[in-house]
């Protein structure tokens, strides 16, 4: 692990660096640079766009994705700090657990150039930074990686006439809003209706894409814009157990950005649901610390998961009583991922756009579930079912596919 080298300021500051391009399932970038000359051109006077004709309405529908992650991949770095604050016994489990995890890479705001952890780092010493300071960074970061998500939406469709904004953060806090800061820098007009879901955890995307749904089918001319973004890694805990090591190995931080509309080619999206585990509240939690937002992960969580969806009654509320033929899952970590398969008796490859997410990404909390669902867009399920787990313990999700209603 090389030390950082200063000049000050040190790697405390971050800014957005050139854009990437894109993959082949969606568009995802890197903050900075313009990765589409797409623009859009609100109403002069503020009014929304409805020139959508009755004729013409259809269900909701998702009609793009975009994503993006920072440049610094923290991954190793974290793991050599995290094995080396633990005795021998716990570092070979340790070890064992993070060659196991199937992540490798996961991308972090902190700056690029020097480890987080090594000297000149933002955790460098401890204690560690307190939670203004965390929160300090968030209210820089946080916004700018959300606009290089939208700039890789307009590389694949424009976001047009907005009517709506609907964005999904919990890894911070700032305002005026990360909603008020996008609308500002998107240049949207001041009648843009704006809600921001916060502190939900991994399933807020079910809950953003779920209210952008009830949106447009209650003004069926609305486009809304749905943001999630999510910058885990600003909450490293000094810890020296190897659970909440482990769970901090799973985060990373990204973005995402979609369009819902009832106009134009995209994929319905269908009935949503929520199922929630009895005498599972302490399974999964955020505590807000001095020191940054402390995670709670249990071990029990992949069990609780397999065993609710061993209950046909649970599965139901989940699949509606359809056949399912695609499933975006949220790719919370390698063992949540194997329970969802083994519970409902998927076939193999039936989560391998969660599995690459989690690989190339790790756990980025809300965003998470969308870069899913960007992988899956170019081809994408007759009836699917989009599926997430967060703090309850509980499973929220919502119907997608051609055929979804």
């Amino acid at each position: 692990m090389l030390p950082c080298r200063p000049p000050p300021p040190p790697c405390y500051a971050w800014s957005p660096s050139p854009c990437r391009g894109g993959s082949a399932y969606g568009t995802t970038t890197r903050p900075g640079g313009r990765c589409s000359d797409a623009t859009r051109r609100p109403p002069a006077d503020g009014r929304r766009a409805d020139a959508v004709t009755t004729s013409r309405l259809q269900a909701p529908r998702l009609l793009a994705v975009g994503t993006a992650v920072p440049d610094h991949d923290i991954h190793a770095a974290f793991a050599d700090w995290a094995r080396a604050r633990l005795p021998d016994g716990a570092r070979r489990v340790f070890d064992r657990m993070a060659g196991r995890s199937g992540i490798a890479h996961r991308w972090s705001v902190l700056p690029a150039g020097c480890s987080p952890v090594a000297p000149g780092g933002f955790y460098e010493a401890e204690p560690h930074p307190g939670t203004g300071a965390r929160m300090a960074l968030y209210a820089q970061a946080a916004p700018a990686l959300a606009l290089a998500a939208v700039r890789a939406l307009e590389a694949r469709q424009p976001i047009g006439d907005v009517t709506h904004l609907v964005v999904a953060s919990c890894t911070g806090f700032v305002a005026p809003g990360i909603d008020q800061i996008l609308a500002r820098a998107l240049d949207l007009p001041g009648s843009v209706e704006r809600t921001l879901i916060g502190f939900m955890g991994c399933y807020a995307a079910v809950a953003a894409l779920r209210t952008a749904r009830h949106i447009v089918r209650s003004e069926p001319a609305a486009r809304v814009l749905v943001v999630t973004v999510e910058l885990s890694t600003l909450h490293l805990q000094a810890a020296d157990e190897i659970e909440p090591l482990l769970a901090m190995l799973q985060f990373g931080d990204g973005a995402a950005a979609a369009i819902v509309s009832a106009e134009g080619d995209g994929v319905p999206l269908g009935r949503p649901f929520s199922v929630t585990l009895p005498a599972s509240d302490a399974l999964i939690r955020w505590d807000i610390t001095d020191r940054g937002f402390a995670m709670h992960l249990s071990g029990e969580v992949p069990q609780r998961i397999a065993a609710a969806l061993a209950d046909p009654a649970t599965v139901a509320a989940i699949t509606g009583g359809e056949r399912v033929d695609g499933w975006a899952v949220h790719a919370g970590g390698r063992s949540i991922l194997d329970a969802v398969e083994t519970a409902l008796a998927l076939d193999p490859h039936a989560l391998d756009a969660s599995r690459a997410v989690l690989r190339d990404n790790g756990n980025m909390s809300s965003a998470t579930l969308m870069f899913v669902l960007a992988r899956m867009l170019e081809t994408p399920p007759a009836r699917g079912v989009a599926l997430a787990f967060g703090p309850g313990l509980a499973a929220e999700g919502i119907a997608f596919g051609t055929e979804a209603a």
